[in-house]
């Protein structure tokens, strides 16, 4: 069990909201990264105070820098930071690259890599032992699209998710003798609304024939992957990049 704080983004919903109900479990005070559904947000710390765990929720779009350092500062008022999960991304609808606009590009980058990026600096800023802190975890979320290049539906979204990779283990690199760990989750077909906002709520579920266990994952079955990671059982694990993805 930990009193540690762990910062969340997408905290309201989908994984976010299973990683930060499985995080608080263990014994995490978690902050709530969310961009707009405040509802949904109050959902999730209904659900952790009932449990008995601590929780409050930040409005953090993560493609503002200026949000990114609220997000950081309140976190600094609830507690030690001990962990980040870099959980907030988006995709866009299911089209070809030469029909993308600069805007759409521009914007997926933002959230999924810039944003993930100035997260994790500010956790560093405050985990690692050569800033004076106490060490920590950062747990980034990929994707296996990062390997399959979805093309025909979003290469944008998995060229995000392959710089997150890269990013990964050059950060884990960077920090591995400051007390630091970082690592990757890269989940499959996941059962959450992101299919939704891609304009294919029916995604996972239409192409779970491909994925070699012939079903589609649940958000706590990546949440449990991630509260791992961010355990004294994953202690020796940096720098990784972790499949969950029913073998695709």
């Amino acid at each position: 069990m930990t009193d540690k704080v762990v910062v969340i983004t997408g905290g309201s919903r989908g994984i976010g909201r299973a990683t930060a109900i499985a995080a608080a479990a263990r014994g995490f005070k978690v902050v709530v990264g969310y961009a707009n559904n405040v509802a949904a947000a109050d959902e999730v710390l209904a659900n952790i105070e009932a449990s008995n765990g601590k929780s409050i929720a930040v409005k953090c779009d993560v493609g503002s820098e200026a949000d990114i350092l609220a997000l950081f500062k309140a976190a600094d008022e609830f507690g030690t930071l001990g962990a980040l999960v870099n959980n907030a991304g988006i995709v866009g609808p299911s089209i070809r690259v030469e029909d993308m606009s600069a805007e759409r590009i521009q914007r997926m980058m933002a959230v999924n890599v810039t944003g993930s990026i100035l997260c994790a600096r500010e956790a560093v800023r405050r985990m690692s032992t050569r800033n004076g802190g106490k060490g920590g975890v950062i747990v980034n979320l990929s994707s296996v699209a990062a390997k399959l290049g979805s093309p025909n539906t979003y290469v944008d979204y998995a060229a995000s998710k392959g710089a997150v990779d890269s990013f990964t283990i050059g950060l884990g690199h960077e920090v591995a003798a400051e007390g630091s760990r970082v690592a990757a989750i890269r989940p499959g077909l996941i059962d959450t609304d992101i299919h939704a906002s891609g304009g294919e709520p029916d995604r996972a579920h239409r192409l779970a024939h491909m994925v070699p266990m012939k079903r589609v994952g649940t958000s706590e079955e990546i949440a449990n992957a991630i509260v791992w990671l961010m355990s004294d059982d994953a202690s020796y694990v940096t720098s990784a990049i972790l499949d969950v993805s029913g073998g695709r």
